[in-house]
């Protein structure tokens, strides 16, 4: 990524010619009451200095990649990782982000900023390299919380807690079609060509290619999350509890197999990875279950609030939560899960989601309650560049030839693409 160029493209956008002798930045901008148009001075924060630390030439993969995915497992010859190596010391565990003071303006959001190119704020729905939204679709009035893509089938549906969801065409992007569920959707998944849907006390399943539909009974309240995995479809509900299914090929519908008891409050996130299943809860802990017993093996406490997404990435489970941090988890000999490395933020965590940029390079995509969503380097979480929406993105999915989707709080679902041009620092 090409933070210089991005810096002088900035600056030039506020009407100040960039001496390279010079990358100085404002004292009165940084205090806000900066009143020179142009400034001789720089209106952004410059880069970091670049990291010594050599980055791993391995292939990485995460849960629903499929460049493989190995999972926590015991490590007996753990002598510690690279994690956020390029913010600290070799040894540093826990790591504060420095503020950043980039902002999208808050009335060209609107519709109505007055400033024009003269705006020290960002008149962008990104700030970055390497990628760009491709469009925007319109058309759900209240919170999108899943979008999924179905294998063999040329739709993207997303759900949305104003009770629908929109079928688009992923050629022209336009709605085919709305389908009324009568009641929020908590959360979507596909696996296969089946597409899931959950809404209060109940899991909606559609097969896309046979269009059949069945209803999936046994949730009490708000279905939050679900995941596949061990030919099981797992749900977290509003009770704490999780909910298991296996589908029957000859009777073609799904049977109740397993209810896993444990957490206290509302089961929020799922993932599966090396024989195990992830749930996080808004009793602020995460719980780790055999596949093969469904039993639970191991709850982890570190966090202090809302654990609101997991994920597995190479031998690692990342989890984030309302508390602003961002844990990297690994295996110890014994077999649990410690802590290795904690990334803190300024604001509460939401959603994760783990993809490869054009180059193959992993890449984390975490958002916020700030109306943001950070892009992250691995295992350095060096930050790529940052994503702006009009509300908190609830909803990131990841879809083929380096697109992904974000979903926002005001309805809006973007479209975006890592390009196939290679960064002038790569």
């Amino acid at each position: 990524m090409d933070l210089d160029s991005g810096n002088k493209r900035v600056f030039q956008r506020l009407g100040g010619p960039v001496d390279p002798k010079n990358q100085k930045v404002c004292f009165h901008w940084r205090a806000g009451n900066c009143t020179r148009h142009p400034c001789p001075y720089l209106h952004i924060e410059l880069p970091p200095p670049p990291s010594n630390g050599s980055s791993s030439k391995r292939a990485h993969g995460f849960v629903d990649d499929s460049s493989g995915f190995s999972g926590p497992r015991a490590r007996t010859n753990y002598t510690g990782s690279t994690w956020g190596r390029s913010h600290g010391g070799a040894n540093s565990r826990t790591v504060r982000k420095p503020e950043r003071v980039s902002k999208i303006c808050k009335y060209w959001v609107q519709g109505n900023c007055g400033y024009g190119e003269q705006c020290r704020f960002l008149h962008s729905w990104s700030l970055g390299e390497g990628f760009s939204m491709l469009t925007q679709l319109e058309g759900h009035q209240k919170v999108v919380s899943g979008i999924a893509l179905p294998s063999g089938s040329n739709n993207l549906y997303t759900g949305s807690k104003d009770e629908t969801v929109r079928v688009w065409d992923c050629q022209s992007g336009q709605c085919m079609g709305v389908i009324n569920l009568g009641g929020e959707v908590g959360c979507m998944i596909s696996e296969g060509p089946w597409l899931f849907v959950g809404i209060p006390n109940i899991v909606k399943a559609w097969n896309t290619q046979t269009s059949t539909e069945l209803s999936l009974n046994g949730p009490v309240g708000q279905v939050y999350a679900m995941v596949v995995g061990s030919d099981l479809l797992f749900a977290g509900t509003q009770d704490g509890s999780i909910l298991a299914w296996k589908f029957n090929a000859v009777t073609n519908c799904f049977e109740p197999a397993a209810s896993l008891k444990g957490h206290t409050l509302g089961v929020v996130s799922l993932v599966v990875g090396a024989n195990r299943l992830y749930s996080g809860s808004m009793d602020c802990t995460i719980r780790v279950w055999n596949l093969e017993t469904l039993q639970c093996i191991q709850t982890l406490k570190e966090h202090t609030a809302v654990v609101m997404s997991v994920l597995c990435w190479d031998q690692f489970l990342l989890s984030c939560s309302l508390d602003q941090t961002i844990k990297v988890w690994v295996a110890t000999e014994s077999g649990n899960l410690e802590v290795t490395y904690t990334h803190e933020d300024e604001h509460g965590l939401l959603t994760l989601r783990g993809m490869h940029d054009s180059e193959a390079k992993p890449i984390l995509l975490c958002s916020s309650n700030d109306n943001s969503v950070h892009l992250y380097d691995l295992p350095s979480f060096t930050e790529r560049g940052k994503i702006f929406a009009k509300q908190e993105v609830r909803a990131i999915q990841v879809g083929p030839g380096g697109l992904f989707f974000t979903g926002d709080g005001a309805g809006q679902v973007k479209v975006w693409q890592w390009s196939t041009e290679p960064t002038a620092n790569a």
